[in-house]
């Protein structure tokens, strides 16, 4: 086993190409690396060389100029398939790999194209539509993962001694708590008003009210018990993410002073990690986006540390930067709600990289690969083709040893008989999903 550092021989040092080859090298092959301008200090180590001179011996990367520019470069990207897998930023002929693995895995894992210019949906993200791996047929594979064991394989031929580390498959749940009461939690008004429509549309919902105010029935809505059940069953990794916004059209949770809503929050939270599930219009406004920070350290008294935004909302590179400066220290949004797959290419976690900037951030994404209401909603699929999916996407992250993520609602495990079917798709998920 070589314990030597792999140099990597570049004629320039850039932040690009540095914080790419943490990913790569240090974080998927568990290497050393060092990065050098200076050929004299090669020595006897392992040498990636990402130059277009020659060095014997070397294992060379033709690079593209994408690392080496500076802010957004808007280009055509022709795509070619190498063992099986589409690859872009192609290199010549002399080169031991067909591609710049550097500079293609910095354009998916940086969000590069969501700094262009984009057709917003109607809430205003970069849909799944827009994607250069949607619209090449990649999105649902690690594609960064995958390049890197053709890569790891490509170095085992060049320097027969280099070792890597074993990547293990791992899996997180992770469940927003949009509403989490349909009668119960409401203002005082907001009771009387809803009361009123019932009787006025005559929808049948009066005498549900009545057995949770008047008997104490449980709200519909709370289905948590039977979350919990499954967690514990199948001892499932989880998360949970409460919003304490201001109702709005888009957001239906119950005031953050409200007790019932409060006990709920700390039965959450002394059992599982919780963070923030900011609201509809706090991705895009910093000042909403603290306050209810504050609020929910308020309910916890502790640090908020990691964060979800509702609606997936998610502005590149605004919201981040948002939340690195709120003291956030992980976010969960980085998936699409409307598409499955891997949004960044990439089936673990890693560091922002904020390209106005050019700088690694102190914030790590944890990206997510499927969300029920993209599975009933977006996709319109039944539960028998959502099953079959979400083994897909198991299987893809399984293989190269990352982490599956899971959204999952309150609202979609109901115990009624138009839900009964999604809590199958549920209970199959966690059944299949651990190692």
């Amino acid at each position: 086993m070589d314990t030597r550092p792999v140099k990597i021989y570049s004629k320039t040092d850039v932040p690009r190409l540095r914080y790419i080859a943490g990913i790569l090298l240090g974080d998927i092959l568990g290497l050393s690396w060092e990065l050098t301008t200076d050929k004299r200090k090669l020595g006897k180590n392992p040498v990636i060389n990402y130059s277009a001179e020659s060095i014997p011996g070397s294992f060379k990367i033709d690079p593209d100029t994408l690392l080496f520019e500076s802010g957004i470069v808007v280009r055509e990207i022709p795509v070619n398939t190498w063992k099986g897998l589409p690859v872009f930023f192609l290199s010549t002929t002399d080169s031991d790999l067909p591609f710049d693995i550097f500079a293609a895995s910095f354009f998916l894992v940086s969000r590069y194209e969501e700094y262009l210019e984009f057709q917003p949906d109607e809430f205003g993200r970069f849909p799944a539509s827009s994607s250069f791996s949607f619209k090449n047929g990649f999105l649902g594979i690690p594609i960064v993962d995958l390049w890197v064991k053709e890569l790891a394989k490509a170095l085992t031929r060049k320097f027969q001694n280099i070792a890597f580390k074993r990547n293990e498959y791992k899996a997180l749940l992770t469940i927003d708590t949009d509403e989490p009461f349909v009668y119960q939690g409401k203002s005082l008004i907001r009771t009387i008003g809803g009361l009123l429509r019932d009787i006025t549309k005559n929808e049948g919902h009066v005498a549900d009210r009545y057995k949770i105010f008047a008997r104490g029935d449980k709200d519909p809505y709370e289905v948590f018990d039977y979350i919990i059940q499954n967690i514990e069953k199948n001892n499932i990794d989880v998360r949970f993410f409460i919003p304490v916004g201001d109702h709005s059209q888009y957001d239906k949770n119950p005031s953050w002073k409200n007790d019932d809503y409060r006990k709920l929050i700390h039965k959450l939270d002394s059992k599982y990690i919780t963070g923030l599930h900011p609201s509809f219009n706090a991705a895009e406004n910093s000042l909403l986006m603290n306050s209810e920070k504050i609020r929910l350290k308020t309910i916890l008294e502790r640090e908020i540390l990691i964060s979800r935004f509702h609606f997936i909302r998610l502005f590149t590179p605004k919201t981040y930067n948002d939340l690195e400066k709120a003291g956030i220290k992980e976010d969960y949004s980085m998936g699409y709600p409307d598409e499955p797959g891997f949004r960044a290419g990439i089936a673990r976690p890693y560091y922002f990289y904020n390209v106005t900037e050019e700088r690694q951030t102190s914030l790590k994404i944890i990206p997510f690969q499927i969300m029920d209401a993209t599975l009933y909603k977006y996709k319109n699929l039944d539960p028998a083709a959502a099953m079959e999916l979400v083994l897909k996407l198991i299987d893809e992250t399984r293989r190269v040893g990352g982490l599956f993520v899971s959204i999952w609602h309150n609202t979609s495990l109901l115990d009624t008989q138009v839900w009964h079917a999604w809590r199958d798709v549920f209970e199959f998920m966690l059944q299949n999903q651990e190692p």
